[in-house]
C-alpha cells in the first residue's frame, strides 16, 4: 500500500514538473523510478498515456522518450495516430511532446517515425506550428535519408506552414560555406535566414558555429531599420539573441573579435531603441559582450518593470565588475 501512495505522489510530481517547465526535475523524477522500479517504470508510463487529462499524457510522453529504445520510439508513434483521431487542444499539445520526444530518441527507428508523420502532415492542410514542432525534431535527426521526404512534403506543402521545412532543406542540402554566401547575399528575403536561425535553436552543429559572423554582421547592416520599427528585421535581430543565449556557454566564447564587437553594437541599439521595439535580450547580450562603460546605457534605458528591470541591473552588476577598458 505505501508504495501505491508513493506512486501517485511521483506521478502527481512529474505532472507537475513537467507542466510548469521543470523539464530537469521532470527527468530526475525519471530516472528515480527506473532506478528503484525498473520493471515498473514502463507500466507506469503507458498507463499515464491512457489518462483522460492531456497535462498526464504530456508528461508520460516525455518520460517514454526519456526511457529511449525502439520499443518506446514505436509506443510513442501508436500515441501520435491516437492523439490525432482523438483531437482538440490536448491531443494537439501531446502531439507536440511525442514530436520532441521522437527528435531526442537516439533509435533510428524514431527517424523513420518522424517521417511517417511528415507524409500524414503533407497529405493535409497542416498547422504552420504543428510542422514547425516537426521540423525541429528532423533537424535533430539529420541524415541524408531525409531528403527526399522532406523536398516531397515541400511539394505539397504550401507556404506559409512550409516556410520552416524550407528552411531545414536548406540546411541539409549545403555546405557551411554555400551557406555563409546564402547568408552574404542581400538579394535573399531577411525572413528566410530568420527561420533558419530558429531551426538552429534546436541545435548548432560544429562545422556550422563558424556562420556566427555572417547573421551577426547581417543584423548589423541592419540595425537602423531593427532599432526603429517591428518588421522582419527587427524579428531577425531577436532571433538571433535567442539563438546566441540558448546556448551562450559554447556559441558566444566562439565569437572572433570581429563579430563579438558587431554584436555588441547591434546589442547597444537595441538597448536604445524605442521601447515599443526594444529586445530587453540585448541587455542580456551586452552581459557577454560589453563593456564596462555599457552599464551607464543600461542603467539609462532601464525598464521600469520590476521583472524586465531585474535583467538590466543583472547585467549592469556584471559590466561593473569589468575593468575599464
Amino acid at each position: 500500500m505505501s508504495w501505491e501512495i508513493d506512486l501517485e505522489q511521483w506521478r502527481s510530481e512529474l505532472v507537475d514538473a513537467f507542466h510548469w517547465g521543470g523539464q530537469e526535475r521532470a527527468r530526475t523524477l525519471v530516472a528515480a523510478l527506473r532506478e528503484a522500479q525498473p520493471r515498473r517504470v514502463q507500466s507506469v508510463l503507458e498507463q499515464m498515456l491512457q489518462s483522460p487529462d492531456g497535462k498526464v499524457r504530456q508528461a508520460a510522453a516525455f518520460g517514454l522518450g526519456e526511457l529511449g529504445g525502439p520499443a518506446n520510439a514505436r509506443r510513442l508513434e501508436q500515441q501520435l495516430l491516437l492523439e490525432g483521431s482523438r483531437g482538440g487542444y490536448d491531443a494537439s499539445s501531446v502531439v507536440q511532446v511525442i514530436t520532441q520526444a521522437l527528435g531526442q530518441l537516439k533509435s533510428a527507428s524514431s527517424r523513420a517515425t518522424l517521417v511517417r508523420r511528415l507524409n500524414r502532415l503533407a497529405a493535409g492542410a497542416p498547422e504552420g506550428s504543428d510542422v514547425d514542432d516537426l521540423t525541429y525534431a528532423l533537424w535533430r535527426k539529420r541524415h541524408p535519408e531525409l531528403l527526399p521526404a522532406v523536398r516531397g512534403a515541400l511539394e505539397r506543402i504550401a507556404p506559409p506552414a512550409s516556410e520552416g521545412l524550407l528552411a531545414l532543406l536548406r540546411l541539409l542540402e549545403n555546405s557551411s560555406e554555400e551557406l555563409r554566401v546564402w547568408i552574404e547575399d542581400e538579394s535573399v528575403p531577411v525572413e528566410q535566414k530568420t527561420k533558419v536561425l530558429t531551426v538552429l535553436d534546436e541545435e548548432v552543429p560544429d562545422e556550422l558555429v563558424p556562420l556566427l559572423p555572417s547573421f551577426i554582421f547581417l543584423a548589423r547592416s541592419i540595425i537602423g531599420v531593427a532599432s526603429t520599427r517591428k518588421g522582419q528585421e527587427r524579428r531577425f535581430c531577436d532571433r538571433l539573441f535567442t539563438l546566441l543565449l540558448l546556448h551562450r556557454e559554447r556559441l558566444l566564447p566562439a565569437l572572433p573579435p570581429k563579430a563579438r564587437a558587431g554584436l555588441r553594437e547591434v546589442a547597444r541599439r537595441m538597448v536604445a531603441a524605442p521601447e515599443t521595439v526594444r529586445i530587453i535580450k540585448a541587455a542580456t547580450i551586452l552581459e557577454y559582450v560589453g563593456h564596462r562603460e555599457d552599464a551607464d546605457l543600461l542603467a539609462e534605458y532601464k525598464s521600469q518593470d520590476d521583472v524586465l528591470g531585474r535583467v538590466y541591473e543583472e547585467a549592469i552588476e556584471v559590466l561593473r565588475k569589468l575593468p575599464h577598458t
